[in-house]
């Protein structure tokens, strides 16, 4: 078995949220007029995205090749449902494509309508260009804040971890060039997740930054690091990991901005109505006790979500951190 780099973080603490702080920091949004305005815009930009991408989905009318179904799937699904008919498996082929087409472009909607709301550029580029592998940008005074996006922690290959390596040294001084700045913060962003769930692909772009340059131009070693200082020729540079809430609040400058987020996405996505009742016996054993209403919290009442809508907010929180409790 292969041992794990030396310089690899040896132990990563879990990500633990808590459920007074999910209301408290939702209490703090509902009364800022920044965060309201933000959510709007969020809320807005979501909602466009959405709609336009379920009216693109083939769910009416559709041919069976629209949905790019694998046979061996089909049957053993029909298998574990312990289908009879062809009338029963139909009915769930649209919903599998849904999802798998939704997941595809659901970063990519997450980052161009977010990003531009905190203050970010898109950077859009072909493949193999300088600027492929940037999705935004922000020039902070001197400083060239860039960023790589992916969705979730585990996105990345060896090949991948080395080809984002090679773009930063390689193609960060034109960065700097290129926008007038005289250092570069490079980030590389994952919008859901925690350090502890990432696969440490995310880690070795850091080691392959290091190793890629003379020794003297590092400045910051990344063993047992989330990060690493180095030098682009005069400029200086470092390269970051963040993960889930960590980048959310670096790309907002607050620890609101994922609150922002997630509720801009709830009030976009789910309407208001009837939530589910308490004692809700759900097939996910544990979710119940996930969305559950902390013991002995009062009611809280905003004017951003419903009370329907709470439950959903737990529901995102949980892709942000490796326990939620009360």
């Amino acid at each position: 078995m292969a041992t794990s780099h030396t310089g690899l973080p040896k132990k990563v603490p879990p990500t633990v949220f808590s459920k007074r702080q999910v209301l408290a920091d939702l209490v703090a949004v509902d009364r800022d007029p920044q965060s309201q305005a933000r959510i709007l815009a969020l809320e807005n930009g979501f909602r466009t995205r959405v709609q336009a991408h379920v009216a693109s989905l083939p769910l009416t009318n559709a041919r069976l090749g629209a949905f790019s179904t694998s046979p061996f799937v089909l049957l053993i699904y029909a298998h574990l449902k312990q289908f009879t008919r062809l009338s029963q498996l139909e009915s769930h082929i649209p919903a599998a494509k849904l999802f798998s087409s939704i997941e595809t472009s659901a970063g990519r909607m997450i980052e161009d309508v977010a990003l531009p709301v905190y203050g970010w550029q898109t950077v859009p580029s072909g493949m193999h260009t300088a600027n492929s592998a940037l999705d935004g940008k922000c020039l902070h005074g001197a400083v060239l804040k860039a960023v790589t996006l992916k969705s979730g922690p585990r996105c990345l290959n060896d090949e991948m971890s080395e080809n984002f390596a090679d773009n930063v040294v390689q193609h960060g001084p034109a960065w700097l060039q290129e926008n007038g700045a005289a250092q570069l913060e490079f980030t590389y962003g994952v919008l859901y997740g925690t350090r502890a769930q990432s696969n440490k692909k995310d880690w070795h772009i850091l080691r392959k930054i290091a190793a890629k340059l003379p020794a003297d131009h590092v400045i910051q070693p990344p063993d047992q690091r989330w990060d690493c200082g180095f030098a682009l020729g005069t400029h200086r540079a470092t390269a970051t990991i963040r993960i889930g809430k960590d980048w959310w609040t670096y790309l907002g400058g607050s620890d609101l901005c994922l609150t922002e987020v997630c509720v801009a996405l709830i009030r976009a996505c789910v309407s208001p109505g009837v939530a589910d009742p308490a004692d809700q016996n759900y097939a996910i054993s544990d979710l119940g006790a996930l969305v559950a209403w902390p013991s002995g919290h009062p009611p809280v009442n905003v004017l951003c979500l419903q009370a329907s809508q709470l439950p959903w907010l737990f529901l995102l929180m949980v892709h942000f951190c490796d326990a939620l409790r009360d």
